[in-house]
C-alpha cells in the first residue's frame, strides 16, 4: 500500500491523505476508511508467480529502440562508484577507468559499430530538423541496419544511405516529406538520395505504398495559412480526380497544388501560382498543366 497526499479533500472527513490499494484496486481515505475509488488501474505484470524462478522465468523487458547502441545489450560504466551506489577508493577508481577506458576502446574498433553510431547521431539530426517523430526515426535505424547487414554502404557515403532511410521510412509510413525535403534537410542532393532510395528498395525488397495526393493537401495548406474550408473542398475534388482515374501516373504534389488552387480560385481567396509551387516545391510549369487537365475534366 501507499500513501497519497492530495490537495482535493475527502466528502466526509475533509482528510487529504489517501491509500492506494494496488492488491483491491481502492483509492480509501486514511482518516474515515472512505474508499474513494474502486477501478484503479494496475501497473504491475498480468501474469503470477509464487517462487523467485517462476517469476525470474517470466519477466520481461520492454522493447529496445534501433537508436539504442547494440540494442540496449552493453556495458555501462557508472562514474567513480560500485554496484550499490558507494563511492570507489582511490585505488578502485584507477582501476575503474583503466577498465572503462579499454571498453570503449573495444567498441570503437569494430567498423560496423562506428559506422553505425555515425548513422544514428545523422538520423537525430535529419529527423529533428524534419520534425518527424520517435517511429519514423526507429524505422529510418531499421532500413539503415539491414543496409548494413547486406553489405551495401561499402564504398558509399553514409550521409546519403541514411538521407534515403530517412525518406524510405516517411513514404512507407505516409508522411508527407518530399525528396526536396529530404536534400534541404541533409545537405545532400536530390540526385544522390534518388539514387540511393532506389538501391535501398530493389536491394531490400522494400514494398512502397504509392503516394496520394491528398496527404500533401494538409501541409501545404498549413504553410500558407488556407482555411479549413479551402482544405475540404481541395480534397473533394481529388476524390472526384481519382474516380475518374485522372491520379494514375501523375505527380502526387502537382496534383494537390492544382486543386489547392482551384478551390482558392472557387472560394475567391487570393492565392497565386507562385506562392502554391513554392510551398509545395514544385514548378509553376507543372502546376499550371495539372490545373489544365482538372479544369478539362470537371468541365465535362
Amino acid at each position: 500500500m501507499e500513501v497519497i497526499t492530495q490537495q482535493a479533500s475527502c466528502d466526509v472527513c475533509d482528510g487529504t491523505e489517501r491509500i492506494h490499494d494496488e492488491v483491491n484496486g481502492e483509492i480509501v481515505c486514511a482518516r474515515c476508511g472512505l474508499v474513494r475509488t474502486d477501478e484503479v488501474f494496475n501497473h504491475g505484470p498480468e501474469w503470477r508467480a509464487f517462487t523467485p524462478s517462476e517469476s525470474a522465468k517470466r519477466e520481461r523487458a520492454t522493447p529496445t529502440p534501433y537508436s539504442a547502441f547494440e540494442g540496449g545489450m552493453f556495458t555501462r560504466f557508472r562514474e567513480g562508484r560500485d554496484a550499490n551506489g558507494t563511492k570507489l577508493n582511490p585505488e578502485q577508481l584507477q582501476k575503474w577507468r583503466r577498465l572503462r577506458r579499454f571498453d570503449l576502446r573495444t567498441k570503437s574498433d569494430d567498423n560496423k559499430i562506428r559506422n553505425l553510431n555515425q548513422a544514428t547521431v545523422e538520423v537525430e539530426r535529419y529527423t529533428d530538423r524534419l520534425h518527424l517523430p520517435r517511429g519514423i526515426k526507429n524505422k529510418a535505424l531499421f532500413i539503415y541496419r539491414k543496409a548494413l547487414k547486406e553489405d551495401l554502404i561499402r564504398g558509399r557515403t553514409i550521409s546519403d544511405f541514411v538521407a534515403a532511410a530517412v525518406y524510405a521510412a516517411c513514404r512507407g509510413s505516409n508522411v508527407p516529406r518530399s525528396l526536396s525535403n529530404v536534400s534541404e534537410a541533409s545537405g545532400r542532393s536530390v540526385k544522390d538520395i534518388s539514387r540511393t532510395y532506389r538501391l535501398l528498395v530493389r536491394s531490400l525488397k522494400l514494398r512502397m505504398p504509392v503516394d496520394n495526393p491528398m496527404k500533401f493537401v494538409p501541409r501545404i495548406a498549413g504553410s500558407l495559412n488556407i482555411d479549413v474550408e479551402t482544405e475540404r473542398k481541395t480534397i473533394e475534388s481529388l476524390r472526384r480526380a481519382g474516380e475518374r482515374k485522372l491520379l494514375i501516373g501523375k505527380d502526387p504534389r502537382s496534383m494537390a497544388t492544382a486543386a489547392l488552387y482551384m478551390a482558392c480560385k472557387s472560394n475567391k481567396r487570393k492565392m497565386t501560382q507562385k506562392k502554391l509551387a513554392d510551398a509545395a516545391g514544385i514548378s509553376t510549369v507543372s502546376l499550371r498543366n495539372r490545373l489544365r487537365e482538372l479544369e478539362a475534366a470537371f468541365s465535362d
